[in-house]
């Protein structure tokens, strides 16, 4: 299925389960198939929805002035509409997260409730951070997946490590997708996000500091954040906690 943005760029979707609806955005360079064990674990009790961020799959490209993460919000409510989903739960990696803040900013009525993984609201400073970036960047495929994942996680669930990381897209759209990750900021509105929202971040994770994540907490109103000691940049993929925050908050959102 296809979602027109509204520079006529498609998008590609697909829907599972039924429910209350739960979009998932996955973070740069990353396929939505990514998500196939979350989504695995959420359909029985969710409509979950997910889609391809512009010049990924199938997804068409448009103009590189798209390429922001704020740009990236408004395709997710493309999204959204083709779908029939009016209001809806979000989870966020990476730099879905920071998609994510955008679309509960400037479309607050849409969103029921955030849960916001691994990300931030604005710059990450730490040279640690910087150190690792690059190691994303140029790194083996040993190096990089390292960065997301343990040894021993990675080697029995090889088949969806190697999804996570099989993305078709050119690299002059992957610059576009990494510079809009890095030039996302924000902080001074992150005040105006009123759904409830479930900040993870990992102690492990090299991607985002912990000074980031808990940043990005102490700017939102309703922000519940938790730190998981063992955790690395796909805590969303690897632990069985961050499983478990996840359920737990969905279910009291959908209580309410």
């Amino acid at each position: 299925m296809f979602a027109t943005c509204d520079d006529g760029t498609e998008l590609a979707w697909t829907s599972d389960g039924a429910g209350d609806p739960v979009l998932l955005i996955q973070g740069q360079a990353t396929p939505a198939a990514g998500w196939r064990p979350v989504a695995a674990q959420l359909s029985p009790g969710y409509r979950v929805i997910r889609f391809e961020q512009r010049g990924i799959g199938a997804s068409g490209t448009g103009a590189a002035d798209r390429f922001t993460t704020r740009g990236f919000a408004q395709d997710a409510l493309a999204v959204l509409d083709a779908a029939g989903a009016e209001r809806v739960h979000i989870i966020g990696h990476s730099m879905g997260g920071k998609i994510a803040q955008w679309i509960a900013i400037d479309a607050p009525r849409r969103v029921a409730s955030l849960i916001l993984l691994a990300t931030s609201g604005g710059p990450d400073r730490d040279p640690a951070v910087a150190r690792a970036k690059r190691v994303l960047l140029r790194g083996t495929a040993e190096e990089r997946e390292a960065l997301f994942f343990s040894r021993e996680w990675a080697a029995a669930h090889r088949s969806d490590v190697d999804v996570f990381f099989t993305l078709r897209a050119d690299p002059d759209t992957l610059t576009r997708i990494y510079a809009a990750s890095n030039g996302h900021d924000a902080l001074d509105h992150l005040g105006a996000i009123s759904a409830p929202t479930l900040v993870i971040g990992g102690k492990q994770d090299r991607l985002v500091s912990l000074a980031a994540v808990r940043r990005l907490a102490d700017g939102l109103p309703e922000a519940d954040l938790r730190v998981i000691e063992h955790a690395r940049h796909g805590l969303h993929l690897e632990d069985e906690e961050v499983h478990r925050l996840q359920r737990d908050f969905l279910g009291r959102q959908t209580a309410r």
